[in-house]
């Protein structure tokens, strides 16, 4: 049977069925909570997977990927979009300024812009790739000192700076609430300064709590470990 046509990962697991039962349980949980099929859509999390362990997931139907780290998706998605050019891949990792370029060139969404220096250099970098790539405001919503994100209460100013005095596509939020705390205080902490800025969409949730995400408006969920089993470790 050739690789592409295989449904399990070369730790052997049987990543089509998973992803079968990350979809189906979206499509539950967005019912549940008087949403339209299709509201929340999945972002499958495939950082520290290898090539020929993400061509069963592209094969088995899903189009929306996350990577961590722009210079391992380098290594791994031009030629995967090169041969399924209708892919859409997500940037939802902390971004250095000096990735900047390299990250124009290959994301087709940047989810975690969060510092005016950032958003100024992704303002210029898609201005001489003539890309206009979406882009997300990430919210530190439990003010973590070590985590990225712009605190909520500089939420207002951060967005009016990237969208309307840079110009950035800013398509909505992004977060990730601390794990000893409430994710639905998070959760619907993003989508009030969503609303109040007038943004659709939501990107919250991960393989733990995504169901309570959609609950709470996400239009983006991103989901790893539940598709592609236990993560391996970085190299």
């Amino acid at each position: 049977m050739a690789l592409s046509d295989e449904p399990v990962n070369s730790a052997g697991v049987d990543v089509a069925a998973n992803l079968a039962g990350v979809q189906a349980f979206i499509a539950a949980a967005a019912q549940s909570a008087g949403r339209g099929e299709g509201d929340a859509a999945l972002v499958a999390v495939s950082k520290t997977q290898g090539a020929a362990d993400i061509l069963p997931v592209i094969q088995a139907g899903q189009r929306l990927f996350g990577e961590n780290r722009v210079q391992e998706a380098q290594g791994k998605w031009p030629a995967l979009k090169a041969a399924n050019p209708d892919l859409r891949l997500h940037l939802i990792g902390p971004l250095q300024t000096n990735k900047v370029k390299d990250a124009v060139a290959l994301f087709d969404v940047i989810e975690t812009v969060d510092r005016p220096k950032l958003a100024r250099a992704l303002a210029r970098e898609m201005e001489k790739q003539d890309r206009r790539l979406d882009c997300f405001i990430q919210v530190n919503t439990g003010e973590e000192e070590q985590k990225a994100g712009v605190w909520p209460e500089d939420a207002d100013a951060f967005i009016a700076l990237a969208r309307d005095e840079l110009g950035l596509s800013v398509r909505g939020l992004m977060c990730i609430p601390p794990v000893e705390e409430e994710c639905s205080l998070h959760f619907a902490l993003l989508r009030e300064i969503a609303q109040r800025n007038g943004l659709d969409g939501l990107s919250m949730g991960m393989s733990a709590d995504y169901e309570v995400a959609i609950q709470f408006g996400a239009t983006l969920v991103r989901v790893g470990t539940a598709i592609f089993g236990a993560r391996k470790p970085y190299p």
